[in-house]
């Protein structure tokens, strides 16, 4: 499914974990590893840019930037790659560099730099995200103590096609590490009570949320069941579960205590009573999640 893996860098450890992840990768898929670094000068700069930049502090950019590379592809191993080092806004050229490239998946860390050395930082995953057209693997390690053994690959689910998206990617995953696939849809009670007037089962009048819980719980065994069935068709152990609460609350415990090693979700679900995965609970999954996040945008139709 990947052939070629771009892994931004700003030589951070937070970088450097995610390129472990990239390399765990790279290997289960004999994958090609382009490392990026982006010299962000304007960033860098900051206000002392208006009155222009001297070629000698962008010589320290770019030196610190083939450094940060450097020490990524010593880490390599025997695997592919290939480097570059480009000028631009770290999110807009990360990016165009996946595009332009025919990059089939980005890994990189949720925190980087700050100040002046700032090159991928939180807000930069979170727009590369929302903007990049093919997969993108967020870490989130602050010690490098997260496995890059990847024994149960979670994959949550709220039937939507935007969640649909996903699932091959996350079947892909655990094949490849030979992982339990964990299919879980999460009813959003919060949103379900809004839905409901607030009138509780029992209650006299109005729409009681029991009577709304009941095909939720339904379709999310329907959607969860299905997902389990493609990953043992796969070959491979699947388990299913449909839990109530906040979307994002619910996941980040659920990779917690079912001890989950890597995610996958799209970046957008349903909305109203039958939304469970939004772009806001994708982002809440990257950035508290103690397991890297692949995150799939769906496209919507015209």
């Amino acid at each position: 499914m990947y052939e070629s893996i771009l892994v931004p860098t700003d030589g951070s450890d937070t970088a450097e974990f995610a390129a472990d992840h990239a390399v765990a990768l790279a290997v289960a898929f004999d994958a090609t590893v382009h490392v990026l670094g982006v010299v962000d000068v304007e960033g860098e700069a900051g206000p002392f840019s208006a009155g222009g930049v001297d070629d000698e502090f962008v010589d320290r950019l770019e030196a610190d930037a083939e450094t940060a590379v450097a020490s990524v592809v010593d880490a390599m191993g025997a695997q592919p790659v290939e480097t570059a080092v480009v000028e631009g806004d770290p999110a807009e050229t990360i990016v165009e560099y996946a595009v332009e490239e025919g990059i089939d998946l980005v890994t990189m860390g949720t925190h980087g730099r700050t100040g002046l050395d700032r090159v991928v930082t939180g807000s930069t995953s979170a727009h590369v995200v929302r903007e990049s057209p093919v997969p993108v693997v967020t870490v989130r390690d602050v010690d490098g103590s997260l496995s890059t053994e990847y024994d149960d690959v979670l994959i949550p689910t709220d039937g939507s096609p935007a969640a649909a998206v996903a699932i091959d990617h996350g079947i892909a995953v655990a094949d490849a590490f030979d992982a339990t696939v964990h299919a879980v849809y999460v009813v959003d009670t919060m949103a379900l009570a809004g839905g409901a007037d607030t009138t509780m089962a029992g209650g006299g009048g109005g729409v009681a949320t029991g009577d709304l819980l009941e095909p939720l719980v339904s379709s999310g065994e329907d959607a969860t069941n299905g997902i389990a069935e493609r990953a043992r068709d796969a070959g491979l152990d699947a388990t299913t579960q449909v839990v109530e609460g906040s979307p994002g609350s619910v996941l980040v415990d659920y990779v917690d205590e079912e001890s989950i090693d890597f995610v996958t979700m799209g970046t957008h679900g349903r909305t109203g009573l039958d939304r469970v995965l939004l772009g806001s609970t994708t982002e809440r999954v990257m950035r508290h999640a103690n397991a890297p996040v692949l995150s799939v945008r769906h496209e919507n139709p015209e």
